[in-house]
């Protein structure tokens, strides 16, 4: 039996091209699901799609607003307790850095940064007190590199991968696994953005989704702390 099978997960940004192929992989492994995102059409159909797998329910959430990860966290409580928490909703920018705008720089710390540490906070308590969870951040490639143009999302992708290596040491004594995941560009609407790159050699994020579930299966002897997934071909 997979470990997965009848564990409840969290997926943020669950309307995005990764977000929604995990939710199909997830859903086919028996995990409960509970979905978020901005477009509500998208996860009523997603939740339709996914109806007689396993249990899944959805809500719509915005997390570049502050209050939105407390609306989250009062809903769950009213579903499931959360085993599997997996922030993939996040935002892309290309932008000199005397061009970023104050408000760019709150909704991408907000929705990139803040909210994953808030749900990571909230959640790993029940996780620490089961003795069983996986947490899983969607980092980047821009994790380890920097590129032009892109100051704020290379600080906020590197934050996500410090707070994910910081927890990987803070939890793993209370058999809850962190995982940082960082692919290079996918093909997703966020991705057209970088218009000087071959969008054709763009990973696909199926495939990307399936290391992640892939991931989550390994047992308590074994985990992937870090994973990265870089294109073979970049043009």
């Amino acid at each position: 039996m997979c470990v997965l099978k009848d564990k409840n997960c969290l997926i943020t940004g669950a309307t995005g091209a990764l977000g929604s192929a995990l939710a199909r992989q997830l859903a086919n492994k028996g995990c409960n699901l509970l979905l978020t995102g901005r477009d509500s059409d998208k996860l009523c159909s997603l939740t339709k799609e996914l109806d007689g797998f396993s249990k899944v329910c959805w809500m719509p959430t915005d997390l570049t607003y502050s209050l939105s990860a407390r609306d989250l966290i009062q809903y769950t409580e009213t579903v499931f307790d959360i085993d599997i928490l997996i922030n993939s909703a996040g935002s892309f920018m290309i932008k000199d850095i005397e061009k970023v705008l104050n408000v760019d720089m709150h909704e991408h710390i907000q929705l990139n940064v803040t909210s994953p540490y808030m749900l990571c906070r909230h959640f790993s308590k029940g996780m620490k007190e089961r003795k069983w969870g996986k947490i899983v951040n969607i980092g980047s490639s821009s994790s380890y590199a920097g590129f032009k143009g892109g100051s704020l999302y290379c600080m906020t992708k590197h934050a996500v991968l410090g707070l994910s290596r910081a927890l990987y040491e803070e939890l793993k004594e209370y058999n809850v696994q962190v995982m940082c995941v960082s692919p290079g560009s996918m093909k997703s609407e966020m991705a057209k953005l970088s218009v000087d790159q071959d969008f054709s050699t763009f990973l696909r994020p199926e495939a990307v989704a399936e290391q992640i579930v892939n991931a989550l299966c390994m047992d308590n002897d074994m985990i992937c702390k870090e994973l990265r997934l870089d294109r073979t071909v970049i043009r």
